[in-house]
């Protein structure tokens, strides 16, 4: 199987950009040229590798060269830094014309709440100029990403490593019931808490939200089904349970302090458990990212306890 550089190079631009067109002005070459490299690769293979949808997605067949492609083009970027080259894409380094470097993509999956407390000062102090693309995802499904080559590294509740990455512990997202002071008036001052549980409206980030399920599982005795407000945003979640539409999971490094917020269950409290998990590969840039997410993280989270109240 000869699968050439600047095939796979179109391969992993076509998916990254969306379009042929867009694949094209990155390369800096023709849509044309763009749709001939991926037919090749498509018949050096024997496979269709990608749907010619808007935007473009990769066949299953597809997903396995991307990460190949993206491999390559890592540790070809890192390679043109290290010797004072530009990385224009598809295997191509010209001398610099500026002294500033060509930077390094580097496609993550990050949580929610993480990306809206730590994650971004964290990224922000990489010494090195790279080009973070961040992708958003349930930290129950990051690691979905990287499996099929969307990302080269991940911030997920999944310990076990995905073949060919290696993993190391960040800490917990603690997150506790939440209200603001006027719902907890209203709802849980004069009923029990497994009573007001049952019927309090509550707020969730979107269907694959399993926090506050969990707690009502465990508050009360039979299934509730009380009124339910979806808000798939870190910040607008939060300012739902601020303004009393329900209440909800907070993560403690989210509104530790702040007097709009009141603790609905005692110390009750789930502990998320984060980690990192990167591909297996010696790249400078992904490396700096990780230390800086690793030091982060050690500040922000605490480590995992070894039982939870509400365990």
């Amino acid at each position: 199987m000869d699968l050439r550089f600047d095939q796979l190079g179109a391969l992993n631009a076509a998916l990254t950009e969306g379009t042929f067109e867009a694949a094209a002005r990155r390369l800096r070459i023709t849509p044309s040229a763009i749709s001939q490299r991926i037919k090749a690769l498509e018949s050096a293979t024997g496979r269709v590798l990608v749907q010619r949808t808007k935007p473009v997605r990769a066949t299953e067949s597809g997903r396995a060269l991307l990460r190949l492609a993206r491999q390559l083009d890592l540790l070809t970027a890192d390679a043109a830094r290290e010797l004072g080259g530009d990385y224009t894409g598809a295997g191509t380094v010209t001398p610099h014309e500026s002294h500033t470097p060509t930077p390094v993509r580097l496609p993550i999956a990050v949580n929610a709440d993480s990306l809206d407390t730590w994650v971004l000062p964290a990224l922000a102090a990489v010494p090195d100029r790279n080009c973070f693309d961040l992708y958003r995802e349930d930290e129950t499904r990051t690691t979905e990403l990287l499996r099929d080559g969307t990302v080269m590294a991940a911030i997920t509740a999944t310990a076990a490593p995905v073949p060919g990455c290696r993993v190391t512990r960040l800490g917990v997202m603690r997150y506790r019931p939440m209200a603001s002071p006027e719902f907890a008036a209203t709802w849980f001052a004069d009923r029990p808490a497994t009573k007001a549980f049952a019927v309090a409206p509550v707020v969730q980030f979107d269907r694959s939200d399993v926090l506050q399920n969990r707690h009502l599982r465990r508050r009360t005795r039979h299934p509730a089904d009380p009124p339910c407000h979806y808000v798939p945003s870190s910040a607008g979640f939060a300012s739902a349970v601020r303004l009393g539409l329900g209440w909800g999971m907070l993560p403690d490094i989210q509104v530790a302090g702040d007097p709009g917020f009141v603790a609905i269950d005692g110390d009750a409290h789930i502990d998320v458990p984060l980690y990192w998990q990167q591909w297996r590969l010696d790249s400078p840039a992904l490396n700096a990212a990780a230390e800086a997410i690793a030091a982060a993280a050690a500040a922000a989270l605490p480590p995992p306890a070894r039982r939870s109240p509400t365990e």
